[in-house]
C-alpha cells in the first residue's frame, strides 16, 4: 500500500476546499481549481486536514488513493503558491516577444515562429532571451513550457535553441581541422 496516501494533507487557512461526490475543488489566493473524484475514493474534511481513502479493497483503488492525494496537494501548492517554469532562448539572433496572447519566437528560422498562449497560464518575456510560464495547474504549466522548448530544441555542438533555465546541455566536440592527409 502506498506511504504517500496515508499521509493527511494540511490545508492552510488562505485555501477553502469544498468536497463533493464526484469532485472537489480547491480556490486560494491564486485561482481556483476543480478535480474530478473517482468512485473508489473517498475525501473528508475535517478542520483544516484533508484525509483521502478508498471505498474498496483493490489493488486499482489503492492505487487511485495514492495519486489523488499527490492530485489534490498539488492543486493547493497551485492556488497558494502557483507553479513556474523559466526557458532560456540561446543563439545569436534568437529572441521572444508577445503580441497580446501571441508568443512570437524568431528561432533562426525563414519565418517567426507563433505560439498561441493558452487562458490557463500567464506568459512573460522579461528580457529578449528569457520567457517565464507560470499558472496554478501543474500539468498546464509543464504542457506549455515542453510545446514552447519543442520549437527549437537546444542541439549539442553549439547549444543554439530553447532550454529549461536548469537544464544541462551535454556538449560535443565536433570535426577537427586540419587532417591533411
Amino acid at each position: 500500500m502506498s506511504k504517500i496516501s496515508k499521509l493527511p494533507i494540511e490545508v492552510p487557512s488562505a485555501v477553502t476546499v469544498n468536497v463533493a461526490a464526484d469532485s472537489v475543488s480547491v480556490k486560494g489566493p491564486k485561482g481556483e481549481r476543480t478535480l474530478p473524484v473517482r468512485s473508489e475514493i473517498k475525501l473528508s474534511l475535517d478542520g483544516a486536514t484533508l484525509t483521502v481513502d478508498t471505498t474498496e479493497d483493490s489493488r486499482f483503488a489503492h492505487a487511485m488513493r495514492g495519486t489523488m492525494r499527490s492530485l489534490v496537494s498539488n492543486a493547493i501548492t497551485g492556488v497558494t503558491e502557483g507553479y513556474v517554469k523559466k526557458l532560456e532562448v540561446n543563439g545569436v539572433g534568437f529572441e521572444v516577444d508577445i503580441k497580446g496572447k501571441t508568443l512570437i519566437l524568431k528561432l533562426g528560422f525563414n519565418m517567426p515562429k507563433k505560439f498561441e498562449i493558452p487562458d490557463t497560464v500567464t506568459v512573460e518575456c522579461p528580457t529578449l532571451t528569457n520567457i517565464i510560464i507560470s499558472g496554478v495547474d501543474n500539468q498546464q504549466v509543464g504542457q506549455v513550457a515542453a510545446e514552447i522548448r519543442k520549437l527549437r530544441k537546444p542541439e549539442p555542438y553549439k547549444g543554439k535553441g530553447i532550454k529549461y533555465e536548469d537544464e544541462v546541455i551535454k556538449r560535443k566536440a565536433g570535426k577537427a581541422f586540419g587532417s591533411g592527409g
